[in-house]
């Protein structure tokens, strides 16, 4: 029965990541609407009734075949409505779903997802202790600089957190694999947004609407404080959104200075989302577009592939005697063999997996074939694989997948 324990977990992490993506739509979605929605608002004219009333600002929109006109009220209408509905459940969905596809994908798989001893020998539980301490360590940091008089001044304090993220970015890719210390930065960012939601804006709104059923004016201190939070997570959002897929981009996580090429893609990704904010308030700024891209062109360019520090066996030496394809491919499906397939075949024997990685099998040669370039970028060129090197690929042996590729990848 032990063989049904992977498949079931390979079944939670299915389930878990659609509810993640589908919750994480949902909140993202609510977010870039009400930033957008606030930024578009028109102030009613003066003297007239909804400025009476204490509207601050309408818009008229049209969708799905119906006319709509929300309202944002200065502090808070004159009377309580009946129904009062609550955006919070999309940011704990999320946020819960999450937590819980880095229990099943990380957690409970440290030593294979977590732990490169090429980078740190740790054990499992320390691996995770570093993992959950980060998220701790994020949200404290980051509410107390927002109660401080930084954060008062949007500017500097954005630098701040930024510079903070980076640095917690270079300390992860210390301890833990690259791909791990990804996803914790995009778990740190992730969980100060909920941590937003659940402890700052929807307290600060059920203390208004305490106020206005007890009869009182509702101190606007509560709504200040909620949207400068719900801004802050709304600059968060296309970074998290890039850490979300970066497992599938070793070239990123990787890298000998994966902080900074993480910091270079979340800079781009809040001049990206500033230009949209701006232009949703009227003001179309092309330089914070400009910038965005040109910080992913320099990260493309830097991380580019060179050619494979490895150093080459006796066979692949210039003058040596090269031996026939046949040959070359049977030493290479051996190496392939003995560091690949306990992960890539048909029915992995390594713990924790249940089918072969992305479908990449390579316990046959067609299989082998099939994903040469793919063997050559992440074996060779970014030494991605095998995971945290945990089978111990040796660099002769990554100079002969090199010299096979390079020869034709030929099989015969």
């Amino acid at each position: 029965m032990d063989y049904l324990l992977p498949y079931g977990l390979e079944w939670m992490n299915l389930l878990v990541r659609w509810l993640h993506i589908i919750t994480g739509i949902a909140w993202i979605g609510a977010s870039f609407y009400f930033v957008w929605l606030d930024n578009s608002l028109r102030p009613p004219a003066p003297g007239g009734e909804l400025a009476r009333k204490g509207v601050a600002g309408e818009l008229w929109a049209v969708h799905g075949g119906g006319f709509y006109n929300p309202q944002k009220y200065m502090v808070a209408p004159a009377e309580l409505p009946a129904e009062l509905h609550w955006f919070k459940w999309e940011a704990y969905s999320t946020w819960l779903s999450g937590f819980a596809l880095l229990t099943i994908v990380y957690y409970f798989n440290a030593q294979a997802m977590m732990v490169d001893r090429g980078v740190a020998d740790l054990s499992s539980w320390q691996a995770i202790g570093i993992g959950l301490g980060s998220l701790v360590v994020a949200w404290v940091f980051y509410d107390l600089l927002c109660r401080s008089k930084l954060g008062k001044h949007d500017l500097a304090f954005g630098a701040v957190i930024f510079a903070f993220l980076v640095g917690a970015t270079w300390v992860l890719t210390h301890f833990l694999s690259g791909r791990a210390a990804y996803i914790h930065v995009g778990a740190m960012i992730g969980t100060i947004m909920v941590a937003n939601v659940a402890m700052v804006i929807i307290p600060g709104q059920r203390k208004m609407v305490n106020a206005m059923r007890a009869g009182q004016k509702p101190d606007p201190v509560y709504g200040i404080r909620g949207k400068q939070r719900s801004v802050h997570n709304n600059y968060f959002t296309l970074p998290v959104l890039f850490i979300m897929i970066s497992n599938h981009f070793a070239m990123t996580y990787h890298h000998a200075h994966a902080w900074a090429v993480l910091g270079m893609i979340m800079l781009a990704g809040v001049f990206i989302r500033h230009f949209f904010n701006l232009r949703h308030k009227g003001r179309i700024e092309w330089k914070y577009p400009a910038i965005g891209v040109l910080l992913l062109a320099a990260v493309a360019i830097a991380i580019a592939p060179r050619p494979a520090a490895v150093s080459a066996p006796a066979s692949a030496q210039p003058g040596a005697v090269s031996a026939g394809a046949g040959a070359q491919f049977a030493q290479v499906q051996g190496i392939i063999a003995q560091r690949c397939v306990s992960c890539h075949a048909a029915h992995p024997t390594q713990p924790g997996f249940a089918a072969a990685p992305a479908g990449v099998a390579l316990d046959n040669a067609q299989g082998i074939s099939q994903n040469a370039a793919r063997i050559y970028q992440q074996a060779v060129q970014l030494k991605a694989m095998p995971l945290a090197n945990m089978t111990n690929m040796t660099d002769a042996e990554r100079a002969q997948v090199a010299a096979w590729f390079e020869g034709g990848a030929k099989t015969n």
